[in-house]
């Protein structure tokens, strides 16, 4: 794996907003179906002073990964406990980034004390949740007019063990 873990910066914000943008139009036609109204809605707030504002926030842990030192994926986690973003470059899924990002992501939430995480996935991304450890609790409308299934981790010992870093995770 080439792939570098760090925290987000607020100079990472068009980058970052790239990712996101690209992989909600082209990895989750499922959830959005082409339809414009869907997708406008979607990537309303997906711009690069939004993504910056999200970054620097007191209340967020942002974190992206990067190849060869460009941006290829972006996760965040709320002080509340919720993964908010979790989304890679088509081009870089299943190459490992995306469980890199959310085993940081994960430790961190532990050293906040967090219990259990929480994440509305589309119906894109579930699988790859599910096999993550995450547990269904059933579907939940979005905003921006797509179903999701809302996900839960408890966060036991074995996430929290600081001793023990996750695989490709240099976030500490």
């Amino acid at each position: 794996m080439s792939f570098e873990i760090r925290r987000a910066e607020a100079n990472d914000a068009t980058a970052a907003c790239e990712v996101l943008r690209r992989s909600i139009a082209e990895c989750c036609v499922l959830d959005h179906k082409n339809d414009p109204a869907i997708l406008d809605a979607w990537l309303g707030n997906k711009t690069p002073d939004t993504v910056a504002s999200w970054f620097v926030s007191p209340t967020n842990y942002s974190l992206v990964a990067t190849e060869n030192g460009a941006v290829v994926g972006v996760a965040l986690l709320t002080a509340a406990g919720k993964l908010a973003l979790c989304y890679l470059l088509p081009e870089v899924r299943q190459r490992g980034a995306g469980k890199a990002l959310l085993a940081c992501i994960e430790q961190q939430a532990c050293s906040w004390g967090v219990k259990a995480l929480q994440l509305h996935s589309t119906a894109s991304g579930e699988e790859f949740f599910a096999r993550q450890g995450y547990l269904r609790a059933g579907n939940v409308r979005s905003p921006y007019g797509v179903d999701t299934v809302f996900f839960w981790k408890q966060l036991d010992g074995t996430v929290c063990d600081a001793s023990k870093p996750k695989r490709f995770c240099g976030c500490n």
